[in-house]
């Protein structure tokens, strides 16, 4: 179907004498007229003007004639014309994760029907130690791939407020698929994931993107639904050598949005080359390596200290013994 510049201008005349019809009987809300056409703009000639194509799987519906009462609007002749164009969006598929490294995810608002709602998580005010789990990926030879031990809560910030969600093992499902040089392991339950990508380098492997999702239960029966989504891309995480599993005991902070933090506590994981399908020999984090020489170095420090003061007494000791025999 072609659609011309003349047609468009009979649209706008019928939409005009329509939405003048609309304020003259003061309706609340005017007519709504969905103009469902799938474009396909043809040039039949170099004097036709140049349009956009519209690819046909896109739908352009248009929401015109929208009025409000007098009471709200002093000139009845005012209209409100929106122009909408629908496409697929996170609301619509809310456990598709789409966002880009330059891109950052925004909170989705969604009017969609609520279903299983006594699943959904339940965001809490106050803060509790995430139950740690394990959970394993087999490719199709029935060897581990892919094995993860750890505990995950989630973080939101609402309203200048942080909101608490901890995963539950036991609605916990691994998925994900295994490969000789990538491997992915999505952690999923009814309203959110967590999902990690492993690469392997050589004799190196470790994670480079970290996708997060969350559906909370909206707070009352009459609040919308919320999706908050994150993602880490390009990035070189819980790295580790071909046959050894990354280990960190202390606290785990991921960022994956300003809003939407996720914490990983304890954390032991590792991807590819699993012996007999157990973890290989830990490689420590940087926190755990930290908390652990810190106090050696302060111990040490402190003995030298405590060595130096005890030195310098007894040399001031020995030069005042000195002067008095020579009086």
């Amino acid at each position: 179907m072609c659609v011309t510049q003349r047609d468009f201008g009979w649209y706008r005349i019928f939409l005009h004498w329509v939405a003048l019809l609309s304020n003259r009987f003061e309706f609340w809300s005017g007519a709504v007229a969905l103009l469902n056409l799938k474009l396909q703009f043809i040039p039949e000639s170099s004097n036709h003007l140049h349009t956009e194509t519209i690819h046909n799987t896109t739908t352009l519906t248009l929401m015109v004639l929208r009025s409000t009462s007098r009471s709200q609007q002093p000139n009845p002749t005012k209209k409100s014309v929106q122009w909408i164009k629908l496409g697929s969006s996170l609301a619509s598929k809310p456990f598709h994760l789409s966002a880009s490294a330059d891109e950052v995810p925004a909170i989705i608002n969604s009017d969609l029907p609520i279903t299983n709602l006594s699943k959904r998580p339940v965001l809490q005010p106050k803060e509790t130690a995430p139950p740690q789990f394990l959970r394993t990926l087999m490719d199709p030879q029935g060897k581990v791939c892919v094995q993860a031990s750890l505990g995950v809560e989630y973080v939101v910030r609402e309203n200048k407020k942080n909101y608490y969600f901890n995963m539950n093992p036991s609605s916990t499902r691994a998925t994900g698929f295994c490969g000789n040089q990538k491997a992915i392991l999505s952690l999923d339950f009814d309203g959110g994931q967590l999902e990690f990508t492993f690469i392997k380098e050589g004799d190196l492997s470790y994670v480079s993107t970290i996708k997060g999702l969350l559906r909370p239960a909206p707070p009352c029966t009459n609040c919308r639904n919320k999706t908050y989504v994150g993602v880490i891309h390009h990035d070189k995480l819980f790295k580790a050598k071909n046959g050894l599993s990354f280990q960190c005991k202390s606290q785990m902070t991921l960022i994956l949005a300003s809003y939407f933090r996720v914490k990983l506590v304890p954390l032991q994981i590792q991807a590819f080359d699993l012996a007999n399908g157990a973890f290989g020999k830990e490689v420590e984090c940087w926190e755990d390596y930290n908390k652990r020489m810190i106090p050696i170095i302060l111990g040490a420090v402190a003995a030298a200290v405590c060595l130096i003061a005890i030195l310098t007494c007894v040399l001031v000791r020995e030069r005042r013994g000195q002067g008095y025999e020579q009086l």
